[in-house]
């Protein structure tokens, strides 16, 4: 790819980044991570001329990219910039993870469905990013290595939060969640303090939901 088509695709990225902007106020670093991340590379080949749009796409496995709006409200109610850890589970396309790479010194991502976390990997080695660590796994059992985690964001609709996700979160870390409620998702944040779970609703949201086990 030529360092011209390039410079379109950021430019194209940055107007996105601009439109976004426009519905929320952005913490700058998250601004330029956003900019800088060319989603265009994440979405389906057939796909691409939708890629700069604010819309959610199609990926295999019944499965979506969410939209960017919705990316950066998820990453803005995270607070990720500065943080050691991060834990996403569903990596999907793996351009959530992509933003976070910016944002923080290490992303741990699973993903349940196997092609897509091979194309995602095959992206993130195209790009350069050496700060991702992928596994392959139902994602609702966390990745107890690596914990606690400072931050903990699911790319999925859940009912609940798994006990042993809240046990993977470091004391004072927050974890950002797509709760389903009735007929509504809303995007829900969680503080583990010593006292317990504090738990702030933030804006409604459209995601696709979790599903126990992996699938090849």
């Amino acid at each position: 790819m030529s360092d011209f088509q390039r410079k379109i695709r950021l430019h194209k990225c940055h107007n996105m980044a601009m439109e976004i902007a426009d519905h929320l106020i952005l913490d700058p670093v998250i601004f330029d991570a956003i900019a800088t991340t060319e989603r265009e590379l994440f979405v389906p080949s057939g796909m691409r001329h939708h890629a700069y749009t604010l819309d959610a796409l199609p990926l295999a496995g019944n499965q979506f990219i969410s939209s960017p709006l919705t990316v950066a409200h998820m990453s803005q109610a995270l607070e990720p910039v500065g943080c050691d850890n991060i834990l996403e589970i569903g990596c999907g396309s793996g351009y959530q993870a992509a933003v976070l790479s910016k944002l923080a010194r290490r992303i741990f991502t699973i993903e349940r469905i196997e092609v897509l976390l091979r194309e995602a990997k095959a992206r993130f080695e195209h790009l350069g990013i050496r700060n991702i660590h992928t596994r392959f796994d139902d994602g609702q059992r966390g990745w107890r290595d690596f914990a606690p985690f400072e931050r903990i964001l699911f790319s999925a609709s859940v009912t609940q939060i798994p006990q042993v996700i809240f046990e993977q979160l470091a004391n004072g870390g927050i974890l950002v969640a797509p709760m389903e409620k009735g007929k509504e998702q809303i995007i829900t944040r969680f503080i583990k303090e010593e006292n317990g779970i504090k738990k702030e609703e933030i804006k409604s949201c459209l995601f696709v939901p979790v599903v126990d086990g992996v699938s090849r």
